[in-house]
């Protein structure tokens, strides 16, 4: 089991990241959906979390079958291919599952518990009140939108913080020092929990998970940035019209044969 705790900083308001989050996930799933693969919106409704409170909660199916080489394609196992991810949004506490029941069932699963705080710039050191066994293996790795590298391959102009301003806003572009100077700021404390149990695999395969998770934290957040003259001033309601439309887009862009969002990766 590998633990990492990434701790997100943001120049947005508790409230506003609430929006923004959920618009770009929206969004997100839009470019990886087609040709019978992509995101599958199985449910989105309110749930009352025992631990979180009342929110709302999502059960999405990946399916991936054009994401991998074809040989790949040829020779997995029935399942092996489609990833379903359950979420509770009880925003500020959401937590999310990730797992392939149809094939690998309990000896995979990546989980993501986040806490979201205002006013913070990632200086709570146990946040999520783990237990001092777990606590020895957590991994601290703060996501710097701003300054972390950026791999050329993900790297898009429209979507780089350091030259992006909000018309409606007046942010950005955000300086190198912008973690001193921006108000609003938040964070978001994300533990991955990841267990990947394959004789001969697990020690990589989780690594390479987690190096995943950070790329997308990454990139995701950036994006969340750069998209806010799309997200500034939504509501929730609005939010959830939104979610509805894009679940009948993407249900109509899985049975088209172009498959949007494919690359090597």
């Amino acid at each position: 089991m590998l633990i990492k705790e990434f701790r997100v900083i943001m120049p947005l308001s508790l409230e506003e990241y609430h929006i923004a989050q959920l618009y770009s996930v929206a969004e997100a799933s839009k470019n990886e959906t087609g040709g019978g693969d992509g995101v599958e919106v199985v449910k989105n409704e309110p749930c009352n979390h025992d631990k979180m409170g009342s929110g709302q909660y999502t059960y999405k199916i990946f399916h991936l079958a054009s994401k991998v080489p074809r040989f790949v394609r040829a020779i997995a196992p029935k399942g092996s291919l489609e990833v379903t991810e359950e979420a509770w949004n009880c925003y500020p506490h959401c937590k999310t599952v990730i797992s392939n029941p149809g094939y690998m069932k309990e000896k995979f699963h990546i989980t993501i518990e986040t806490i979201h705080r205002e006013d913070d710039t990632g200086k709570i050191d146990n946040i999520h009140n783990l237990p001092p066994e777990l606590l020895a293996k957590r991994e601290v790795v703060v996501i710097d939108i701003v300054n972390d590298h950026v791999e050329p391959r993900d790297y898009k102009e429209a979507e780089d913080p350091t030259k992006y301003h909000s018309e409606k806003s007046g942010r950005g572009p955000l300086q190198p020092n912008w973690m001193e100077t921006s108000k609003p700021i938040m964070c978001c404390y994300k533990l991955v929990t990841c267990d990947f149990v394959w004789w001969g695999l697990q020690g990589r395969v989780e690594k390479l998970i987690q190096k995943t998770e950070r790329r997308v934290f990454t990139n995701f957040h950036r994006q969340i940035f750069c998209w806010m003259d799309n997200w500034y001033g939504l509501t929730i309601d609005d939010i959830r019209a939104i979610e509805a439309k894009t679940k009948a887009e993407l249900d109509a862009q899985r049975d088209k044969g172009e498959v949007r969002g494919t690359s090597e990766q």
